[in-house]
């Protein structure tokens, strides 16, 4: 597997997006840590959980406490995994719905329990996961700043933000912004704005939901197009999407979700699949 850099780290050019494994539709346990250690077998190095991740009613955290019992139980080098995760994105209605709460006080208490449900003393990398109108943008990245600055977190991101607020969060930072991670795919490239300004400032992307969403991998949007190369190349579409958004930028990492061990290495083929000039150009 390809190995690229994302800020000043290095992973694995796919990551897994744990959401999947966590919420409705889930599968069983035995399953999902099955699938994480696939995913690290063959040579993912970087995981993408939240501590917003469970069914409704259930244990917070559930997905950070996943993922670190997946680690714990894997033969390899934990070490050399990058684990990201979030706060400020919450799933406190009993019927289900995300909330938002960017107070300070709640980022910089989140972390320390998104520390200790992972298990480490640090965390790699931790996101503001989603802006709260309710409180000003800045006041929540200060958050970022206090907990870099007293080593609960490595490696500072914002999730679902502008241009506006990652040049502010970036400037707040003082150039410790690692990471921006917003949905980005076929059906959703309004983030392509975002995508352009962070590899101008040399930030690691992250699109989330790269091949669509849950539940939409199998129904490529523009699937004509990317049919049309995988029947080519003799890949699966989902590749050539994943193949498609590493060429949009050096430091651009899908992190496609996963339910079965499968989809997992069928995601991980698109780090070497390079497409040519022709083949991007026929692409969106």
């Amino acid at each position: 597997m390809k190995t690229r850099f994302i800020g000043n780290f290095p992973s694995s050019a796919i990551g897994l997006g744990e959401m999947p494994l966590s919420i409705e539709g889930r599968p069983d346990r035995e399953q999902a840590i099955r699938t994480i250690h696939v995913a690290l077998d063959a040579g993912i190095r970087h995981i993408d959980t939240a501590y917003a991740y469970r069914l409704a009613g259930e244990e917070e955290a559930h997905g950070e406490l996943l993922v670190g019992e997946a680690l714990r139980t894997w033969g390899g080098d934990r070490d050399a995994v990058l684990v990201a995760t979030k706060a400020g994105h919450l799933r406190q209605d009993p019927a289900g719905g995300w909330q938002q709460n960017g107070r300070p006080e709640h980022i910089k208490e989140v972390a320390q329990a998104s520390a200790k449900a992972l298990g480490v003393e640090a965390i790699g990398l931790f996101y503001y996961h989603r802006p709260d109108p309710n409180v000003p943008f800045a006041e929540s990245v200060g958050a970022l700043v206090n907990l870099l600055d007293d080593g609960v977190i490595v490696r500072a991101g914002v999730s679902n933000v502008n241009r506006q607020q990652i040049a502010e969060a970036s400037e707040i930072l003082g150039g410790r912004l690692d990471a921006v991670q917003n949905q980005f795919s076929p059906a959703f490239l309004s983030s392509g704005t975002e995508l352009e300004l962070c590899a101008e400032l040399g930030i690691a992307f992250l699109p989330w939901s790269p091949l669509g969403g849950i539940g939409r991998a199998k129904t490529v949007a523009g699937a004509e197009a990317f049919q049309q190369v995988a029947a080519g190349r003799g890949v699966s579409p989902q590749q050539v999407v994943l193949a498609w958004e590493l060429a949009k930028a050096p430091r651009v990492i899908p992190i496609p979700g996963a339910r079965r061990p499968a989809s997992v290495l069928d995601s991980i083929s698109a780090v070497d699949l390079t497409l040519t000039p022709e083949e991007l150009a026929a692409l969106p």
